[in-house]
This record gives C-alpha cells, sequence and structure tokens, in this order.
C-alpha cells in the first residue's frame, strides 16, 4: 500500500514538473491528491537554523548558486522548482565520490557563493559529505535541504547554516522545500519534538509567502477542467495562421496555476514553443521598461510628472518638445505623431554589411549603422516633430523615445543599463533584457518578420520594430525580449503594489497612481494601458473589471493585471511571422483567453 501511494505521488509530480517545465503539453494531474500531497508537505517541514534570516533567499542579483545533490531521489524535482526563482546550476555530487574527491566539487563550485546541498538517508554517513558542508560553510552560504528521518536530522546538529527538513520523502516535498527557501511557499510548522538540545521542540523559523508559487489550479479555488477553453483558442489561433505557437501563463492569487506553450516558432514545425522561450514583447516594452524607469525615478523626486522636456534636455529646449511634460508624453497626449521615417529614409552611404569603427550600431546580421546615425537623423527628427493634436489621445512611439532620453539624462545610464540592474536581475528575471543574442541562443527566440523589404533577413534575436532596429535595439518603446515567467514575475510586484521577494521596488502610492486612470479624454493611466469604459469595445476582454491595466506587444503579446481579481494574465507569440498579419486580433485570441480565464474563476470548485 505504502509503495502504491509513492508510485501516486511520483506519477503527481511527474504531471507537475512537466506542467511547469518548458513542455509544450500539460499531462492530466489528480489535482486533489496533488493538494494532499502538498498539505502533507507543508506539515512535515522545518526551517532550521535561520537566525539570520538567509531564507527565503533575497540579492538574488548577485547569487551564484550551486544546487548539489548524491543520493536524493527527487533532485531533478528540486532543481526545476528552483529554476524557477534564479538560475541555479545543478552538480551530481555522486560523480565525485570515489573516481573523484569531494575537494574538486568545492574546486568546481568555487565561484558560487550559495551552495544548496540536498541530502538523503543514505548520504548522512558518508564523512566526506559532511566535511564538505562543514568546510564550506565557513566560507560560503550553505544551506542544506533534508528528505529523511529524525536520525539523519540528528546528525546534522553541526551543520551552522539554514537547514530546511522533511521527513516525507516524496517528489512534493522536494518541490516544496525548493519553493519554501525562495519563499514561493511559507514555512508554517517547528519541531514538535526535542531531537537535540539543540533541535529541541519549538525550534523552527516561520516564513512567510513573497514570490510566486508554481501549483495546480484547485489551489486557487479553480477546477483545472473549467481552464479546457484556453487549449480550444489557442489551437484555434494556430490552425488559422493568427500565431505559429504561443504561450500563456496565469496567475492567480500570487500562484502560477497555468504554464502553457502551443505550436511551434514556424509554421515548418521545426521548433516547438516551450514555456521558457523568449519573446520580443515589442510595445510592452513601454510599461516593463520605461515606465518602470519612470515610476523608480518619481519615488526618488528625480522625475516630475509635470516638468518639461526642456527642463531635462539641452536639445530640446530649442525644439518643438521642449514644453511637453513627461505626464503628456506618458499619457500619450503630447500630440506627438506616431513614428517617424525609418528605412525609407536609410541612404546608402548609411549601412554597410560589416561592422567597424564608422559602422558601430547592429541592426541585424550583415546590417551596420553608422556611427552617430541616431544623434544626426533620428533624434533631430523626433526633436522637430510636429505638435499637432496635443491635448489629445493619439498613441505615440516617439514620446517613449523622449522618455527613453529623459531617464537616461536623470540617471547617466542606458536604460537596458538601468532596468536589468534595478528591476530584471533583482527580481529574478533570468531571460528579460534587450539585445538577447547577447546572453542566449537564436533557438530559444521565436523569430518574427521575415523582411524582404528592409533588412532582407529574417528577423531572430532582434527587435521587431524598426525605429528601435535603427537604434542599435534599445528604446523606450520597444526593444524588451522576455519569457513568460519573467513577465509574471515583473507584474505580480506590480500587483504586490510594488513589492515582490521581501523587496519594495515602487512605492505603493505610485503603482496606484500610474496604473489608475489619469487621463480625461482617453482610458490610459501614466504609461500603462487599461480597462475600456466603452463596453461595445470589450477591452481588454468582455469580463476584465475596471481595475484592469497592462498593455499589448505588435508582435502579439500582452500582460493584464486585474486588481479586482488577484489576476495576472500573460499572452505571448509571435503573431508577425513570417509576414504581418491581423489574424490574432480579428479572431480577439487574447481576449478571448482571458475571458476563459475570468469564467473559470466565477465557476469557481
Amino acid at each position: 500500500m505504502r509503495k502504491n501511494k509513492q508510485n501516486l505521488c511520483l506519477l503527481l509530480l511527474s504531471g507537475f514538473v512537466v506542467f511547469n517545465s518548458a513542455c509544450a503539453q500539460n499531462p492530466p494531474i489528480n489535482s486533489k491528491n496533488f493538494l494532499q500531497e502538498q498539505q502533507a508537505a507543508e506539515l512535515s517541514t522545518v526551517l532550521l537554523n535561520n537566525d539570520k534570516q538567509v531564507i527565503p533567499l533575497q540579492n538574488l542579483e548577485s547569487a551564484k548558486i550551486a544546487s548539489i545533490h548524491f543520493s536524493a531521489p527527487n533532485a531533478a524535482t528540486f532543481d526545476s522548482l528552483a529554476n524557477k526563482y534564479t538560475k541555479v546550476q545543478p552538480f551530481d555530487g555522486s560523480a565525485y565520490l570515489g573516481v573523484k574527491t569531494l575537494d574538486a566539487l568545492s574546486l568546481d563550485t568555487k565561484f558560487y557563493n550559495t551552495l544548496i546541498v540536498q541530502l538523503a538517508d543514505g548520504d548522512i554517513n558518508n564523512a566526506q559529505i559532511l566535511d564538505f558542508i562543514t568546510t564550506n560553510q565557513k566560507v560560503k552560504t550553505v544551506i542544506v535541504s533534508l528528505l529523511g528521518n529524525d536520525k539523519s536530522l540528528i546528525k546534522l546538529n553541526d551543520v551552522a547554516g539554514p537547514l530546511i527538513w522533511s521527513a516525507k520523502v516524496t517528489p512534493v516535498s522536494a518541490m516544496y522545500s525548493a519553493e519554501a527557501l525562495f519563499g514561493g511557499v511559507a514555512v508554517t510548522q517547528k519541531l514538535t519534538k526535542t531531537y537535540t538540545p539543540k533541535f529541541a521542540t519549538g525550534t523552527g523559523s516561520l516564513t512567510a509567502r513573497v514570490r510566486l508559487q508554481y501549483t495546480v489550479p484547485e489551489d486557487a479555488g479553480i477546477k483545472t477542467d473549467n481552464l479546457s477553453a484556453i487549449d480550444k483558442i489557442a489551437k484555434e489561433a494556430i490552425s488559422s495562421h493568427a500565431t505559429p505557437g504561443c504561450v500563456v501563463m496565469v496567475i492567480k492569487d500570487g500562484k502560477v496555476i497555468y504554464n502553457k506553450a502551443y505550436g511551434y516558432h514556424t509554421y515548418d514545425n521545426r521548433i516547438a514553443d516551450r514555456t521558457d522561450d523568449i519573446f520580443d514583447v515589442a510595445s510592452m516594452t513601454k510599461i516593463s521598461a520605461t515606465t518602470m524607469e519612470s515610476m523608480q525615478l518619481y519615488d526618488q523626486g528625480k522625475l516630475s510628472l509635470d516638468s518639461t522636456a526642456g527642463s531635462y534636455l539641452a536639445l530640446a529646449r530649442k525644439s518643438n518638445i521642449k514644453t511637453l511634460t513627461v505626464r503628456e508624453m506618458l499619457l500619450h497626449q503630447a500630440g506627438l505623431i506616431p513614428d517617424i521615417q525609418t528605412f525609407t529614409k536609410i541612404k546608402p552611404t548609411d549601412y554597410t554589411v560589416d561592422s567597424s569603427a564608422n559602422f558601430p550600431t547592429k541592426v541585424n546580421d550583415n546590417y551596420f549603422l553608422r556611427k552617430n546615425y541616431f544623434e544626426e537623423v533620428m533624434w533631430p527628427d523626433m526633436l522637430n516633430a510636429p505638435i499637432k493634436t496635443r491635448g489629445q489621445y493619439v498613441y505615440s512611439d516617439v514620446g517613449m523615445c523622449i522618455m527613453q532620453q529623459i531617464v537616461e539624462t536623470v540617471t547617466a545610464k542606458p536604460i537596458n543599463q538601468y532596468v536589468q540592474q534595478q528591476f530584471y536581475n533583482p527580481l529574478g528575471m533570468q531571460t528579460a533584457g534587450y539585445l538577447p543574442l547577447y546572453r542566449f541562443p537564436a533557438d530559444r527566440i521565436p523569430p518574427t518578420e521575415d523582411d524582404k523589404k528592409d533588412r532582407h533577413t529574417l528577423i531572430d534575436g532582434y527587435v521587431h520594430d524598426p525605429t528601435a532596429a535603427l537604434m542599435g535595439g534599445v528604446a523606450g518603446h520597444a526593444g524588451l525580449f522576455a519569457s513568460a515567467n519573467d513577465i509574471g514575475i515583473m507584474y505580480q510586484m506590480m500587483l504586490n503594489r510594488g513589492s515582490y521577494g521581501g523587496v519594495q521596488y515602487i512605492k505603493p502610492e505610485t503603482v496606484d497612481l500610474f496604473t489608475s486612470k489619469q487621463s480625461a479624454i482617453s482610458r490610459r493611466g501614466l504609461g500603462f494601458d487599461r480597462w475600456d469604459p466603452i463596453a461595445d469595445h470589450k477591452y481588454p476582454s468582455q469580463l476584465a473589471s475596471d481595475q484592469t491595466y497592462g498593455h499589448t506587444g505588435f508582435t502579439g503579446t500582452c500582460v493584464w493585471v486585474d486588481p479586482k481579481y488577484n489576476l495576472v494574465y500573460v499572452f505571448l507569440s509571435n503573431r508577425v511571422h513570417p509576414d504581418v498579419s491581423s489574424k490574432l486580433g480579428s479572431l480577439n485570441i487574447r481576449p478571448r483567453i482571458q475571458d476563459a480565464i475570468y469564467e473559470a474563476i466565477n465557476k469557481g470548485m
């Protein structure tokens, strides 16, 4: 009977790990049994030696984490969940026993400042392993995760660093321990008996949930079957050639309850979409980079909503934009034109196929723009853009490009570096950033348009937007690439009113200000798009509440946060491949999926 329960648990967790991993399809999961196992894991998990409050782990931007296992049977599950929060490099410690020594393991992990050592009962009597822990804890943060019996716990009495222990040796317990280390779940239990003077009754640290949890829909009061409509709509999008593939993520109550990839990178069906694929999110950059930085600078008193472009930018003082305010540009009410001319203005002498000191700006493979092209051509076009509709709502990329110049001037730092250092890295967003090909292979990035007119190449890993492309891939309105998990993390932070992982990135009142309706003539917030009060528009979806804010992207992406439902919805696709198509919009794919989520929530259990 006990063996049957263990087998069931293995099946449950294998399903769960696949559900929350990179593969394209969700297997069936018995959610009721999973939740029972999860509750049992919670009741058996205790955190010891956490007086310095190392757990939940902080400072992810500087943490270099290795996860070492020996005979632990559920190490793959542990590592899979840990890697949802930040980059965690697995090491098979058993490969160093006998053939090598654990001194070699110490050498191989010397550049990691945090070691998570997963232990099972079979590891406890190995003096090499215990010596490895006690030696390394003198110079590094060493965290021990023990899934084993109380006799094993007693033998870890000399461990000085955090020790998370569960007597339940199951995949679900491994998952729970991994999430607990990062604050994805709370540790709620203390020791109920005395094992050593150090590990006495009542010993243990309690923690709060401060990051995303990865679980099943039933954990958020939603029946899994009620989300099946998402499958049908996503598959309709692909069969209709509205997009070759997509990723859908649903976060309810801070819990990732749906995380699924559909289709392929291209219509030749060679590379299947994965949930950790890195998409060009296009105009979602406006809120995920420029507006984020603007909010933080506003908090610091370095950016005023009613200050003018001329007050920040010297060149703007003798231009058309000198009196335009930050508020007007964030609301798209500055009267600016939607965009400037891009490739139509390029001359043969402006670019070449090889990079050099005179042609340093990489637009694509075999396309390098001449030095100072932005300063000499594009920026003057923005500075002298006609102001025709000031006070009216006209969606403008130019305004967000000007905002980029403002925030870069205030911080003396390029926008891509600022948001990487201040947001993406600390939040644990592993893929988010500009210029992804400097960090990731192209096969992780679904391509966008096959540009036969201007760039004469398939755009893969380079920004699709032409203005951003000519700016070298870094712009205030486009250029960001990210996975669904990264977008989910950032907008859970926003749903938490600026807090995530125990860090307050933006003041709550600033989040409220920027995301609420701030215009008398449009639905917009400051930088953010919002719910449309015109009922016939059904935007962003028919069932979204009037608190909803977010943004879409031209490449076929969106993120919507609905505080009323404690909901984050992420949809990523490359609908512009191989050519720009309007089918994703005409079929209402994104809003219909969003409505399917609301319908599942309203049906409940």
